[in-house]
């Protein structure tokens, strides 16, 4: 046989496009040409593919040979298609039949001894795969993550022999045996933060309706602590949300198995830039806001980020995904995440605080260039803003107050499964009609509310997420409707005090 066709994997954001591999013996010079808009990693496969095979026993055909990756105007990168290539090259040369290649994909890159090692986004791969019925055959490293997908039937291989073995009828690859042990993270405890009652109430609310939270105070209020402690109350990922997260983390090579099932922290440096943030480059990755999706994206020193940077947060704060565009390819990545921030008041971080030793030397004018880095459409988006006050030095003496984070997620969960059983989503990702129904507020509450709008100079995307709060209230008090003090609540989450 001339002509053998197998079937890999190209990724294009967090869908795996299905790629054929066409592999033509012809006679004629002896050659190895590669087309089908190969990138460079790609192409480097020639020799990777010829000395796997070579040195795994098999003849190299001393002829012309052809390999085609269609669709030819997408894009191809790494070197997940070493194996597919190897294994359309020996059926092509009559060296391994061709009846087992029916309902078979592969991925995988090749050593020169025949080795397979791992590939990026082998978990989209296997959901993708899943869709179509195929089975993937991937390297052995690879199909421990992708058996993460149920539904996908995965075998696991650790070289080309193997494989081989396998096409022959002579071996049976096995199936990944998933390894539901999972690291067992301890997070630091709400005890440890003396006073800050409120600045840990907004913290207990932020996680039970998903909402964004920003926190203003002068350094050593406990800031940076409170955001340590977020993680230890938010509820479990439910087995859908692990899975997209373990993706998205597959596309970068930064799955592990052991934290399958955690919420992710990303903390960016504040130098961080747009492209970091949110994705992008001539071969898009996801960026921070998607590597922290279903977890939580914390930026500290707020003001200090490039404004230009902060203002490419404010699309997918709203559409929970990210669009990035290039000349050649356009990809989507998920980025539902919680963005949580903490900033100074002023750029010495002395404004408002009553620590007498250090006054503010900033003036009126300093401060308002400082504040103005982030901008009054990005602040709209930020359900929860508070200001974490100076704790006298008598309350740091004090005994622990409050409630420990095992107590706190209990409510959390109680009132994230209220959310689902009424709306099956969180507070935070009501749409403009579910509020209409889910968020109906009384005569006292709408009074209330119009009354703040028109002192606090509120757009209607802010009162929107005044509503939301307000739910998310509610629904941490058990209650079925939301009250006049809920209402009054979340209202006062809208402003910082200065």
């Amino acid at each position: 046989m001339s002509l053998a066709i197998t079937y890999s994997r190209a990724l294009a954001g967090l869908h795996a496009e299905l790629v054929t591999v066409e592999v033509h013996l012809a006679n004629g010079l002896p050659a190895f040409n590669l087309v089908g808009l190969a990138d460079t990693e790609v192409r480097e496969s020639r020799d990777r593919v010829r000395a796997a095979i070579q040195t795994a026993g098999f003849e190299f055909p001393v002829r012309k040979l052809t390999v085609n990756l269609a669709p030819a105007e997408f894009p191809k990168e790494s070197g997940r298609f070493d194996l597919p290539i190897a294994i359309g090259i020996l059926v092509a040369s009559g060296q391994l039949p061709a009846t087992r290649l029916k309902g078979l994909e592969f991925a995988g890159e090749l050593g020169l001894n025949g080795d397979l090692r791992p590939v990026r986004g082998a978990l989209a791969m296997a959901l993708a795969a899943a869709r179509t019925g195929n089975t993937l055959v991937l390297p052995e490293a690879s199909a421990q993550e992708a058996s993460r997908a149920k539904s996908a039937t995965v075998l696991a291989a650790k070289t080309l022999l193997e494989v081989a073995a396998y096409m022959t009828g002579r071996h049976e690859l096995p199936t990944p045996v998933i390894d539901n042990e999972t690291e067992v993270m301890i997070y630091p405890d709400l005890l440890d933060v003396k006073g800050q009652s409120q600045a840990k109430r907004a913290l207990e609310i932020a996680a039970a309706g998903k909402h964004s939270l920003l926190m203003m105070g002068p350094p050593g209020t406990g800031k940076s602590m409170l955001a340590q402690r977020l993680p230890g109350i938010l509820p479990p990922m439910s087995e859908d949300e692990a899975t997209e997260s373990a993706a998205v983390l597959s596309l970068v090579g930064k799955f592990k198995a052991e934290s399958f099932g955690q919420r992710q922290v990303r903390s960016p440096h504040h130098t961080a830039s747009a492209v970091a943030l949110v994705g992008g480059g001539s071969d898009p990755r996801p960026g921070e806001i998607s590597l922290a999706h279903h977890g939580v994206l914390f930026l500290d020193e707020l003001p200090e980020f490039d404004r230009r940077v902060l203002e490419v947060l404010r699309e997918p704060m709203e559409s929970r995904v990210i669009h990035i565009s290039r000349a050649t390819r356009q990809v989507t990545y998920p980025s539902n995440f919680m963005l949580v921030a903490a900033m100074n008041p002023c750029p010495d971080g002395y404004f408002g605080s009553n620590i007498a030793a250090r006054p503010c030397r900033c003036t009126p004018d300093q401060i308002a260039r400082y504040r103005s880095k982030i901008s009054g459409p990005l602040l709209d988006r930020i359900d929860l803003q508070i200001t974490v006050p100076t704790v006298a030095t008598e309350s740091l003496r004090a005994a622990a107050d409050g409630d420990s984070s095992a107590t706190v997620r209990v409510r959390v969960i109680a009132a994230g499964e209220r959310q689902q059983l009424r709306q099956k989503k969180a507070n935070a990702d009501l749409s403009s009609t579910e509020l209409d129904i889910h968020c109906a507020l009384d005569e006292p509450g709408s009074a209330l509310l119009q009354q703040a709008a028109t002192r606090l100079g509120l757009s209607a995307r802010a009162q929107h997420r005044i509503l939301r709060v307000a739910r998310t209230i509610s629904d941490l008090a058990g209650a079925e409707r939301i009250a006049l003090a809920h209402v009054a609540e979340a209202v006062g989450y809208r402003r910082m005090d200065t």
